[in-house]
C-alpha cells in the first residue's frame, strides 16, 4: 500500500508566487498592500498647536528695525536736536509744546478739542455746555503727562490714572495682569532703539487689552514718553504735531516703523520751526517793551512764550496783574504787531502770537 504524503512541489507552480529577484511584478497584482499614503483622504481635525510666546513679536519689530537703519538714524538725529534746544530754552517752551501736541491729538482721537478751549481747561477749569468733559479730561490728563512727572515704566496703572475697582469679581481679568504682560514685553524689548520699541509698544497696546479708556490717546502719550525716555529736555517725542500719519495702524510691521518714524520726523521738525518762531517773537517783543515799566509787560510776555492762546481772564489769574492792566498791555502789543485777536468778537476774546 502506498503511503499519500503530500506533494509540497505543487505550491511552487503558484502563479501568484514569485522568486527572489523577479521585478516583472505589476502593481495591480500586489492587491493585499496598502496603497500609498498620500491618496488616503486627511478627514482628521487638526491637532492642538503650541501658542507662540508673547515676546515672539520682538524678532519682528527687531527685523523691521534693521531694515530702516539710515531712517532711524536720522529720526533720533532730529529728536536729540529737539532734546538739545529745549534743554537750553525756557520752561514754559515744554509747556507750550505738550499744548500743542495734546490738541493734535485730540483731534486724532475724535475728541475735537480746539487750542482755546483746552487752553481755558488747563488754567482755570472753564469749559463750554457744547464741551464734552469726558474729552476734556482726557486731553487734561495727556497735558499733564506730557510736560512731567514719572514715566510709565515705574508704574503704568500710576501713569495712566487706572486701578482696578475693589468689588471686582474673582473671574474678572484685572488691569495689573494685562499692564503686567505689556510691561513684559517692553521689558524683554530692552535691545531695541527707544523710537522703536515705543512704536511696538503703541500697537500692542490694544491687543494687550489695555485699550478700553481712551485708547489712542492713552497709547501715544505712553508711547511719546518711552520715545524720549533717554532724553533729558524733550520729556516727550512729538508724535501728532502737524499730522498724525505715523499713529495709523495699516500694513505690516516694517510698513508701520517706518509709518512711524516719517510721521515723527515731521512731527520734530514741526516742533523745531515753532521753537525758531516763538524764540524769534520772544526777542523782538522783549526789544520793544523796553521803554514799557512795570512787572506787567514782562509776565505777558513770558505768559504767551508758554500759552498757545491767552485770554484776558487767563492773563488775571496766571500773571496777578489786574483787568485792567491786562487789557491794556495786550491792546498795546495788539497795536504794535506783537499779538493778534484771533476769535473776532467783542467778548470772551483770544489773543496768540503773532509769528
Amino acid at each position: 500500500m502506498k503511503s499519500h504524503e503530500p506533494d509540497f512541489t505543487d505550491d511552487f507552480d503558484d502563479p501568484l508566487i514569485t522568486t527572489e529577484g523577479d521585478d516583472d511584478v505589476s502593481e495591480d497584482d500586489l492587491w493585499f498592500l496598502p496603497g500609498p499614503l498620500e491618496e488616503e483622504p486627511d478627514d482628521l481635525p487638526p491637532g492642538p498647536r503650541a501658542e507662540p510666546p508673547e515676546t515672539s513679536v520682538i524678532d519682528d519689530w527687531a527685523k523691521a528695525e534693521g531694515t530702516y537703519p539710515a531712517l532711524l538714524a536720522r529720526v533720533a538725529g532730529r529728536l536729540g536736536a529737539l532734546d538739545d534746544r529745549l534743554l537750553r530754552g525756557p520752561e514754559g517752551w515744554r509747556h507750550r509744546l505738550a499744548l500743542i501736541e495734546a490738541a493734535d491729538l485730540s483731534w486724532f482721537a475724535g475728541d475735537r478739542v480746539s487750542s482755546d478751549r483746552l487752553a481755558l481747561w488747563i488754567s482755570m477749569r472753564l469749559s463750554g455746555a457744547q464741551d464734552d468733559p469726558n474729552a476734556l479730561a482726557r486731553i487734561g490728563w495727556a497735558v499733564r503727562r506730557l510736560t512731567g512727572g514719572p514715566g510709565p515704566k515705574i508704574d503704568l496703572a500710576a501713569f495712566l490714572d487706572r486701578r482696578d475697582p475693589e468689588n471686582i469679581e474673582d473671574s474678572a481679568e484685572r488691569f495689573e495682569d494685562r499692564a503686567g504682560g505689556w510691561l513684559d514685553v517692553m521689558a524683554a524689548a530692552a535691545d531695541l532703539h527707544p523710537i522703536t520699541r515705543a512704536c511696538m509698544g503703541f500697537h500692542l497696546w490694544s491687543p494687550a487689552g489695555l485699550g478700553q479708556h481712551g485708547d489712542q490717546i492713552e497709547a501715544a502719550v505712553t508711547a511719546s514718553r518711552i520715545a524720549a525716555s533717554d532724553s533729558s529736555g524733550a520729556i516727550f517725542a512729538p508724535l501728532a504735531m502737524g499730522g498724525a500719519g505715523g499713529l495709523r495702524a495699516s500694513g505690516f510691521t516694517p510698513e508701520r516703523l517706518a509709518g512711524w518714524l516719517e510721521g515723527m520726523e515731521s512731527a520734530c521738525l514741526t516742533a523745531m520751526r515753532h521753537l525758531d518762531d516763538i524764540e524769534t517773537w520772544s526777542a523782538r517783543t522783549e526789544a520793544e517793551m523796553i521803554s514799557i515799566s512795570g512787572k506787567t509787560p514782562p509776565a505777558l510776555r513770558e505768559m504767551l512764550t508758554e500759552w498757545p492762546l491767552v485770554s484776558a481772564p487767563m492773563a488775571e489769574t496766571l500773571t496777578g496783574a489786574s483787568r485792567a492792566a491786562v487789557q491794556r498791555n495786550l491792546t498795546w502789543m495788539e497795536e504794535r504787531g506783537l499779538v493778534r485777536e484771533v476769535t473776532g468778537q467783542g467778548r470772551f476774546r483770544m489773543w496768540r502770537t503773532a509769528i
